[in-house]
């Protein structure tokens, strides 16, 4: 009898559990779709030089991770579900029922309503992973062909997981409901939240603040003790002294409050502090903005230091300036009679303060989500593309052997191995290679060998004909030098400002074999991969054959190039063979290192689309959550204002006027969090990219990085623009009579 009661009361209920099953199957879709790759029955075609095993574990692991997220969804739609119906379950207790009875079927209600959902999602989440795969098999630069499979394993653990969330919500439910009194329920729709002033939240953000301008001040002082010098450039100058005296202004204004705050009220004070917060995140970001520019020689900790500075202001100044919202508003309101009085302004004005005097908690928080939301989608292709970049210059050579000499102290420990065990070993395998450079790397002057200062390690050089036979390994033409000349080769994470200015200053150097002077063509920015400079520098001499013979050798170098891949366990196979023979540190001092392409790309590919994917669930799970709750808080408010709006009706009001009344209210419960969101996200992303835009330049190109961005936001425009409308269609039938 109860199962029919339960199938009958979901029937009746479909309408109100339509976002319930919505929402679920959204996030069972993206849970199925995403993890599918990791899946033990998913075989793609990506060819034996690539290993899948490393991907499919990472997958794993971090897409459960992230979903533990939707836990929260999940508890917070079946609140939403058990408000709407509070009524009905007290009218069903009057007639007699027991609670715990309700509680058993409103649990299987909601339990049958999540399997259709899981149902659902895992049927659509088929289609969705056809584009997962698609992007990951075109970043191994294979071709996509279309498979409509279903995962055993994947289904199991999809299922495992929502209907153990199911269950444990389920209990949660059920005994709140048991709990809850039957007055409580009959009054439920009637009950205002509490006022916001009884919070103490902002207060505590407030303390939390002035605590932080606290630690800004000491940071400022600590810093300027230690690094300020007044032959600093003027902007450099403004840092320090910004660094230090904006944080106490902020904590001067909030002294000026305490001893006026009979005269000055707390809503006067915020106004301050947050121009005070615009400044401060300003400042913190010229930090490490101006040490990048004039190379100071502040650390990496405290970097990292100011970047948290940041991101603590931005926090405040959201969290300042949605508490404040209603306060402009009503002084808007306050101050323009003439449109407070136009036509059902003054009932817009009633409904929309009411609303955010006791809901700004929760809009900080919608915000401060969406925006590491937005951050999550840009930044993705961001720093896969970055990393996709760097890879193609670390494996231009299917083998890559390097050596370095920062450890040794006596040069008769210097390299001088033509490593033949990697000869013997692709020989063994019938791996063979269409080129082979074995080459040395000399020092201009032997005085220089001793030169271990960090970032002042002395530039190296090589000879030009060894040059010009790793030009022709990349299909690069040959170069011609003449004598008593030399010419640079850069790397591509060089800027022209570094070239530049390190080409005016060596017109000329001396060596050990007499003096060059620089060549007419003094530079080239082919890429040729990184192990072709000493540590700490982007720049190679090249120098005439009869010179590099009369220099000191100080590493050894070989790079091959193989007819065909080598596949993925003869390359780790010979990794492991040569790391045995030449060990990263020897008893000579010497580091030794091999790089395979086939390793390199294996690994990087496998990382890249993990963090890529990661990355995008994450943000796609957390803007699901934030666009829930924003239309759930409207759809549940929906009939505590059925009966305003039919006040309205009854004073003549036509339903268009309503209707542009309804879009006007849910545009700025929407438009708040969402365009200070993108305000905010904006400002972190230039500088973000500004941060890294020499890798962006070198590794991405910026036109390929704003096609990325703006197919990103046109994704995030899209969905916030499908709750948008399904919000305001369901709220204007929530109103109607």
């Amino acid at each position: 009898m109860y199962a029919k009661l339960v199938f009958r009361n979901a029937k009746r209920s479909v309408n109100d559990y339509l976002v319930y099953i919505v929402t679920m199957t959204i996030c069972v879709a993206l849970f199925y779709s995403f993890l599918s790759i990791s899946s033990s029955y998913y075989h793609p075609d990506i060819g034996s030089e690539y290993n899948f095993t490393m991907l499919s574990d990472g997958m794993k692991m971090a897409i459960c991770a992230i979903t533990l997220f939707l836990l929260f969804l999940i508890r917070f739609v079946n609140n939403y579900m058990l408000r709407r119906r509070q009524k009905e379950f007290a009218l069903e207790s009057v007639m007699g029922m027991e609670q715990k009875t309700i509680g058993r079927l409103f649990f299987g209600e909601t339990f049958v309503m999540g399997l259709i959902s899981i149902a659902a999602g895992i049927f659509l989440g088929m289609f969705c992973s056809q584009f997962i795969t698609a992007m990951l098999v075109t970043s191994y630069g294979k071709t996509y062909k279309l498979t409509w499979t279903l995962f055993p394993d994947t289904v199991m653990l999809t299922v495992s997981f929502f209907v153990l969330s199911f269950l444990v919500i389920g209990l949660f439910n059920t005994r709140t409901i048991r709990k809850t009194k039957i007055i409580d329920m009959l009054t439920a729709d009637r009950e205002n939240e509490p006022e916001l002033t009884k919070s103490r939240w902002i207060k505590i953000v407030v303390i939390l603040y002035e605590g932080l301008s606290l630690w800004m001040i000491a940071a400022g002082v600590n810093i300027a003790w230690f690094y300020y010098d007044r032959r600093f450039a003027f902007p450099v100058r403004i840092m320090f002294w910004g660094n230090i005296l904006l944080p106490a202004v902020s904590l001067l204004w909030t002294a000026f409050w305490f001893f006026r705050r009979k005269k000055i009220n707390f809503q006067q004070l915020l106004p301050g502090l947050l121009v005070c917060a615009v400044l401060n995140a300003f400042a913190a970001a010229s930090v490490p903005a101006l040490t990048k520019l004039y190379y100071l020689s502040l650390h990496g900790g405290i970097f990292n230091q100011y970047l948290l500075f940041i991101l603590i202001h931005l926090v405040f100044f959201i969290s300042s300036l949605i508490y404040l919202t209603a306060s402009f508003i009503a002084a808007w309101k306050e101050k323009s009679p003439e449109y407070r009085y136009h036509g059902e302004n003054l009932f817009f004005f009633g409904q929309i303060l009411s609303k955010l005097d006791t809901s700004s908690k929760t809009m900080t928080l919608i915000c401060i989500t969406l925006v590491l939301a937005i951050f999550l989608f840009i930044a993705a292709p961001v720093l896969t593309g970055w990393a996709s970049g760097y890879l193609d210059i670390r494996s231009m050579y299917d083998v890559q052997i390097s050596s370095r000499y920062n450890d040794v102290y006596r040069e008769e420990n210097l390299p001088h191995d033509n490593y033949e065990i990697v000869t013997d070993y692709l020989g063994e395998h019938g791996i063979k290679t269409d080129y082979d450079c074995t080459f040395s790397l000399y020092l201009p002057r032997r005085d220089d060998f001793h030169n271990r200062a960090k970032y002042d390690f002395p530039v190296a050089a090589i000879s030009l004909s060894d040059y010009n036979q790793i030009r022709e390994m990349l299909g690069y033409e040959p170069i011609f030098l003449p004598e008593n000349q030399f010419t640079t080769q850069w790397q591509t994470i060089a800027s022209a400002q570094e070239r530049d200015r390190f080409l005016a200053e060596h017109t000329s150097i001396k060596t050990d074999a007499g003096e060059l002077a620089l060549s007419g063509q003094s530079y080239y920015e082919e890429a040729m991969g990184e192990t072709l400079y000493n540590s700490y520098t982007d720049v190679l001499y090249i120098f005439p054959d009869s010179v590099c013979e009369k220099l000191l050798p100080v590493m050894r170098n070989r790079y091959m190039i193989t007819s065909e891949k080598i596949p993925y366990e003869d390359a780790r196979k010979l990794e492991q063979i040569f790391s045995e023979e030449y060990p990263e540190l020897t008893d000579t001092d010497v580091s030794y290192a091999i790089r395979l392409s086939t390793l390199q790309i294996n690994r990087t590919k496998a990382s890249n689309f993990v963090l890529q994917a990661a990355m995008l669930y994450a943000a796609v799970v957390l803007m699901v959550i934030c666009l829930t709750i924003l239309s759930l808080q409207q759809l549940l408010d929906a009939g505590k204002y059925k009966y305003r709006f039919s006040v309205l009706r009854k004073l003549g009001v036509e339903e268009g006027q309503i209707g542009k009344l309804v879009l006007k209210q849910l545009g700025l419960w929407f438009g708040l969090p969402v365009m200070t969101a993108v305000l905010v996200s904006a400002i972190v992303i230039f500088y973000f990219i500004q941060t890294v835009s020499a890798e962006i330049s070198a590794y991405i190109g910026f036109g390929t990085l704003m096609l990325q961005i703006g197919t990103t936001l046109g994704i995030l425009v899209l969905l916030l623009t499908c709750y948008f409308i399904s919000t305001w269609i369901l709220f204007k039938r929530s109103v109607e009579l």
